[in-house]
């Protein structure tokens, strides 16, 4: 006749010093994955960029591994308590092998998101506090689990992503950041003219300080982009550092509105046109590093 699976016995003092055994055991292993965790994510040495930013990665990869670690340290606790309760661990381990087999088959998205979690972590795609690009959502990486993503967008709004629907990200904290402006000149207007008053603008900016710093490369006059019947769009392309493109834009913008006031050049348009790869659109942006899937 088989055994019970359950047999309710009295706590001797062997028993429980057993128990107390296996908890001090498990609160030290915890306590020894938080020193690690803890080291992984030491304050960096230097205060660049680049080196906060590995601090960052540094840190969502110790949320990560402690998260799993707690649980694995739980579980080996648990299990190995269970028999001094009078509990059989053999059919715990057959429900254990059936529970597992059936998430292979109701829990596949889980599976693939965590694994898609992991992915992202161990190649270094994005970290907390940058800002990304997946598909139509873009924002600021405000959350991560091996589960999900959570941006935050320009509206303010938390957008959930589940880790294995990413198939291409677009991150544009890195290494740098790349916009164009275009400039609708009126047709009566000369072109040499307003090429060269663009030409002003962009030395007066690489000259200034204080915008000079943000600056990666350009601003470069491209010359004339497109010609219309209403007149002629100019193209200027400035490379910039990461996040920086949309401030150095709108300064951008603001000297080229007040050139082309004092050289008296009548416009129809000052815009932004940005570009995602080489598929060029109305509203896009190049980053200098893309993630596909």
């Amino acid at each position: 006749m088989a055994a019970p699976a359950f047999r309710w016995t009295w706590f001797p003092l062997e028993t429980s010093i057993r128990l107390l055994v296996i908890l001090l055991l498990a609160f030290l292993a915890n306590r020894l994955l938080r020193m690690m965790t803890n080291w992984l994510v030491k304050p960096a040495s230097a205060a660049t960029r680049i080196s906060q930013m590995r601090e960052q990665q540094k840190r969502t990869l110790a949320g990560v591994l402690y998260s799993g670690g707690t649980v694995l340290i739980l579980g080996l606790a648990l299990l190995t308590a269970l028999p001094e309760f009078g509990f059989s661990v053999t059919p715990i381990a057959a429900l254990g092998g059936l529970a597992s087999v059936a998430l292979g088959f109701g829990a596949q998205n889980l599976i693939r998101d965590v694994i898609s979690g992991f992915l992202i972590v161990f190649e270094d795609q994005y970290v907390v506090g940058e800002t990304i690009r997946v598909g139509e959502a873009l924002g600021c990486v405000e959350h991560f689990t091996l589960r999900r993503t959570v941006l935050r967008n320009e509206k303010g709004s938390l957008v959930t992503l589940a880790n294995g629907e990413i198939r291409q990200v677009a991150n544009l904290s890195r290494d740098w950041s790349q916009l164009y402006v275009d400039v609708q000149v009126v047709a009566e207007e000369p072109v040499d003219a307003a090429l060269a008053a663009l030409e002003k603008v962009a030395s007066e900016l690489r000259a200034d300080a204080k915008w000079s710093a943000a600056l990666v490369e350009g601003p470069q006059v491209l010359g004339v982009e497109a010609l219309t019947l209403s007149g002629a769009t100019l193209r200027v392309q400035v490379r910039t550092l990461p996040d920086r493109q949309d401030d150095v834009a709108r300064e951008l913008r603001r000297r080229i509105q007040l050139r082309f006031e004092r050289e008296q050049i009548r416009l129809t348009g000052v815009q932004r046109v940005e570009l995602v790869g080489t598929a060029r659109s109305s509203e896009a942006e190049i980053s200098g590093h893309l993630t596909q899937k």
